[in-house]
């Protein structure tokens, strides 16, 4: 019986060094870049990319309390603000960032936002970070590229024909499948997140999120459906409204510091989402019998790319989810219990089935959900890591 003890104590203590098996497939999306350190979006065939990294590092780095890493990454990126802008991706061989994203500059300053929460860096280190994240914010308030500004209502308005600026960027061609021009609701969500993060240092931030986030409560709500337009002002026009029943709204509910929705809006906005969205896998981009809906994602690069935001099932959409569900359902044990069984275990599950030990990019909308894409993908398995956190689930 000792000897079974000591051999069984000294597994558990060689098990605790290595972390959990998240935090071990977690180590691989760190890499070198220049003369510190980023997270690759995902193998084999990705590179780092503004959007991914930031999106991961909440899990792979804050999540699992690797403030260092999360620190050095985080930094490393703080000298690239270009007229409010980080670039969503570096060229690989020397040639001009890309700055075509809204949303990844956002992601930025909400985790720059989280992380100087949770650590205590040098006060050079905070000087240069909240410098960039200023840096972003009066960009984006005055104006900046793609017509990215913030407007008198106090949102964020982005976008011009032939360009994809959201995370829903696929293009055939010429053709941008998803433009979504105008007010996105996740940006709306990810701008008002920003601002109130560093209201702190400047009052004249927590005035424009006031502004903001009323406007939001006021234009996005679709009373018919339950749920949030997810543009508002299309193609820049007043009051023209994409009703599309997508999962960019969760983002409102939960996934971020500070929710946008509370009440019976906040649940009615879940129990949709979960209704018509959620897949063992995570959400679908687009609800079935919609225009456009795609259930499957397969065939040549053109056909998966009109199917990549068209239905597609997207992992990482699972932590804002989940995080939004126990949000309206009391985040008690037993809520913690219902979703670690109905919505985590699926997903650790899935780590045998297609990159062993990670989470696919995508899957198909309909069953069975065939893993698709990336079998490896950063942003999938940080917010895996997140949830795990959040319902007990880790290993």
């Amino acid at each position: 019986g000792r000897v079974f003890a000591a051999l069984r104590d000294a597994e558990s203590e060689r098990r605790d060094r290595l972390g959990s098996s998240l935090q071990r497939a977690a180590d691989a999306y760190v890499v070198r870049r220049g003369a510190g350190r980023t997270l690759v979006a995902g193998y084999p065939w990705f590179t780092d990319w503004g959007r991914d990294t930031f999106i991961a590092l909440r899990g792979i780095c804050l999540a699992a309390k690797r403030l260092d890493l999360a620190g050095e990454i985080l930094l490393e990126w703080a000298g690239a603000v270009s007229d409010g802008m980080l670039p969503n991706r570096f060229a690989d061989r020397g040639d001009e960032p890309e700055f075509n994203a809204v949303d990844a500059s956002l992601w930025y300053a909400v985790a720059v936002g989280e992380y100087l929460q949770l650590a205590r860096p040098a006060a050079d280190m905070r000087t240069r970070l909240e410098a960039a994240v200023r840096a972003i914010l009066d960009g984006y308030a005055k104006g900046t590229r793609y017509r990215i500004r913030a407007d008198a209502d106090g949102l964020l308005s982005a976008g011009e024909p032939g360009v994809q600026l959201t995370w829903m960027d696929a293009r055939v061609g010429d053709l941008v499948v998803t433009p979504r021009i105008g007010k996105p609701v996740e940006v709306q969500a990810l701008w008002i997140n920003a601002l109130r993060l560093a209201s702190g240092a400047d009052e004249g931030w927590g005035r424009l999120a006031d502004r903001a986030a009323a406007s939001f409560r006021e234009r996005f709500w679709n009373e018919r459906g339950g749920f949030l337009h997810d543009v508002v002002d299309v193609d820049h026009e007043r009051g023209r409204v994409d009703p599309s029943l997508r999962p960019n709204q969760i983002l409102a509910v939960g996934g971020l510091p500070i929710p946008l929705l509370d009440g019976e809006r906040a649940r009615r906005v879940v129990d949709v989402v979960e209704a018509q969205l959620w897949t063992p896998l995570g959400l679908r981009s687009l609800a079935p019998g919609a225009a456009g809906y795609c259930a499957h994602y397969r065939g040549g690069p053109a056909e998966r790319d009109r199917a990549y935001h068209q239905g597609t099932v997207w992992p990482w959409l699972a932590g804002a989810f989940v995080l939004a569900w126990l949000r309206v359902h009391g985040d008690t044990p037993a809520a913690k219990r219902e979703a670690r069984e109905r919505f985590v275990a699926p997903l650790l599950a899935h780590r045998g089935e297609a990159g062993l030990g990670h989470v696919s990019e995508v899957a198909d909308g309909a069953p069975p959900h065939a893993p698709g894409g990336c079998p490896f993908q950063a942003w999938s398995l940080g917010e895996l890591i997140r949830i795990a956190r959040a319902t007990g689930a880790e290993r």
